[in-house]
């Protein structure tokens, strides 16, 4: 059997893609680049294709079934860049790889920490040489209380990870888990608005959820209140966190998300004028830390996607129970 792998890193991915591959009687066709109109051909031959977090809309989808596609994996937990209603269309399966909660949980946990420490104006000075302490002062975790809102393996795992710093934890989901009532207290919405001095998401993005932070959550907010970020972009409306910021109500953000970041994060842009003003402008606030969707980026992550995107291929081909399946 034969799949088509997309966007495939050289330096990480493509030895763990030979290597499975060939423990799973596969062919690859390997490209570097993300899937377009312009090499789709390449998936001629194969009925299972496989990319990352690159935009797959309806055209796209319906060219892969033209194609001969049958099955459509992404090597990430969320799949909203796929279109699923196409898919379902063009009579497409598809599939994504979860991979274990705690890089992405540590690396929250992280940007909370820089938020609340000013780190972002730290680095910034100590790389003029300016080693003045005025505007640095910051925050104990212990003296917070923290919204988590989304209680999946993610945010179980950060509301864990908190529970070690000693601040008070809220948490928000549809589903409530007792191992997270051990740490935390399950409140609405609302309350997290309203108490909350730091608010994390780790939900994925629904139709139900687009631009939940936005102007009038966050006026709801506390004044100061600390943004982060590691699920998706599209949960924030970039306007209002901006409008936010450059108020003060938002006092700092960590942010591994935006909106509007499909095509241009894991490519080198260093001298391309870039078509997203959002960004930019929240790159040039000293309170506000953004990295490009990095937060799930360890060596376990490489190795457990690639493995398990490859294996729910082989599933697909053989006609088995294939837990990796969403559609």
């Amino acid at each position: 059997m034969q799949v088509t792998v997309y966007s495939c890193r050289e330096f990480d991915e493509k030895p763990l893609f030979i290597e499975y591959a060939k423990e799973l009687g596969m062919e690859l066709v390997l490209c570097a680049d993300a899937p377009d109109l312009d090499n789709v051909s390449l998936c001629d031959g194969s009925r299972c294709v496989n990319v990352i977090t690159s935009k797959v809309d309806a055209q796209l989808m319906r060219a892969f079934r033209d194609h001969g596609v049958e099955y459509v994996t992404t090597r990430t937990i969320g799949y909203d860049h796929l279109d699923l209603d196409a898919a379902r269309e063009c009579g497409i399966k598809v599939g994504n790889a979860p991979y274990g909660p705690n890089g992405v949980a540590d690396y929250a946990v992280m940007l909370i920490l820089m938020s609340i420490r000013r780190m972002g104006a730290i680095l910034g000075r100590s790389a003029l040489q300016d080693y003045t302490l005025a505007g640095l002062n910051g925050k104990e975790l212990k003296d917070l209380t923290v919204g988590v809102i989304g209680t999946g393996r993610i945010g179980e795992t950060v509301v864990k990870d908190l529970s070690g710093f000693g601040c008070r934890i809220l948490a928000h989901d549809l589903y409530e888990k007792d191992e997270v009532k051990q740490y935390a207290e399950y409140v609405s919405l609302d309350r997290i608005w309203s108490e909350a001095d730091v608010i994390t998401l780790h939900t994925p993005l629904t139709g139900d959820n687009y631009h939940l932070i936005g102007a009038d959550t966050i006026a709801r907010m506390k004044d100061g209140v600390v943004i982060v970020n590691t699920a998706r972009g599209a949960l924030i409306d970039s306007d209002a966190l901006i409008d936010a910021v450059e108020s003060g109500k938002i006092g700092a953000a960590g942010l591994d998300v935006v909106e509007n970041e499909f095509d241009l994060y894991y490519y080198d842009h260093k001298s391309d004028i870039l078509k997203n003003r959002e960004l930019a402008l929240l790159r040039s606030f000293p309170n506000v830390t953004v990295s490009h969707h990095m937060a799930f980026y360890t060596r376990n992550y490489v190795e457990t996607v690639v493995r398990d995107s490859l294996k729910s291929c082989r599933l697909y081909m053989d006609g088995q129970e294939n837990p990796w399946q969403v559609n």
